[in-house]
């Protein structure tokens, strides 16, 4: 396993993230506790959760199966980076939310860190993030609740989620006038064929020393090889791929990404991780696997070494937006 700093931070965390939305609603307790332990074999000690897993009526019910993994000692806890998060509210389908059990209140962290902690079954979060922005909510009251948090020692770092730059400044400039650390991670949309991220929120996040944790790195399956399997197994795209291959010229692109690796004798997924990993800024790219043979081959893209030529011809397939300011200005 490769390691990196964590943003401009002394936290030691591995290249690849465990994401864990699939556990529950798609993958049940055993299997779930299978691959969290073949990750920390393997010394994958970043896992990435967030409260409202599990969905519908069983939100919280990652975070749950995660505790319960926990709880079985062996040093999984103490061996583990830890990050969840905290925004949505938290009631079950159908029910009508309660003011104030969402967002990004003093009110609302403090009871969702309570919440989150008894799920887990842990007494500190390494990295407490925000899911969303709140645009009710001042920065100066966010990390006044963050502080007496750090203070209680019931988290160490806090990040975000789905914050556009300019949020990502304020959030931090925020910080520094009360004097402290602010954000260290930006978890962020980002992938081959979704490089929007590049106009604005990585900048941000380098100029403030947060490191860029990207979520969907095969982009809903999308470049995971999904043309090829229709072709060899008759196995149908879904969800947001079947809509994007719906669009003649999305389909070309992919296929041609797909021959692209062919020539190569690349795996697509395990190439779209590695793209990810030769990015300026990105700490490690969220795996979110399924199975324990899914978590093997997104291991096998920390030994893949990318040409200079095939990360050329990847940007011809996939062409990024452009510096910024340039991109948009000029």
């Amino acid at each position: 396993m490769k390691y990196t700093q964590l943003g401009r931070t002394g936290l030691k965390v591995s290249r690849l993230v465990l994401g864990t939305m699939n556990f529950g609603p798609q993958t049940d307790e055993p299997t779930s506790h299978r691959i969290l332990d073949a990750a920390l074999a393997a010394g994958l000690n970043f896992v990435d959760t967030a409260n409202v897993y599990g969905w519908g009526d069983n939100k919280g019910r990652t975070e749950e199966i995660i505790g319960t993994w926990f709880a079985q000692g062996g040093g999984r806890r103490d061996k583990t980076v830890l990050a969840t998060k905290v925004y949505a509210n938290m009631a079950g389908d159908g029910d009508a939310p309660w003011p104030n059990h969402d967002r990004l209140s003093a009110l609302n962290i403090r009871r969702a860190v309570e919440a989150s902690l008894k799920r887990l079954q842990t007494d500190y979060i390494d990295l407490y993030q925000f899911h969303h922005i709140d645009r009710r909510t001042p920065f100066e009251e966010i990390w006044q609740a963050v502080d007496v948090l750090i203070q209680q020692g019931k988290i160490l770092y806090a990040g975000s989620s789905n914050f556009p730059g300019y949020k990502i400044a304020q959030a931090n400039e925020a910080a520094a006038r009360r004097g402290m650390v602010g954000l260290v991670s930006e978890q962020c949309l980002y992938n081959l064929a979704e490089r929007r991220a590049e106009m604005e929120v990585i900048p941000a996040a380098q100029e403030y020393g947060l490191g860029v944790i990207p979520w969907s790195p095969l982009h809903g399956g999308l470049l995971g090889g999904v043309i090829r399997k229709e072709v060899e197994g008759g196995r149908r795209a879904s969800g947001r791929s079947a809509e994007a291959l719906a669009d003649t010229a999305v389909r070309a692109q992919v296929q041609a990404y797909e021959d692209l690796l062919g020539k190569h004798g690349l795996e697509p997924g395990e190439t779209a991780l590695a793209w990810l990993l030769t990015r300026p800024g990105v700490t490690g790219p969220i795996v979110g696997p399924r199975t324990a043979e899914q978590l093997d081959s997104a291991l096998r893209a920390l030994e893949l070494e990318l040409s200079e030529e095939v990360l050329a011809a990847l940007d011809e397939v996939f062409p990024g937006p452009g510096p910024s300011p340039e991109a948009f200005a000029w």
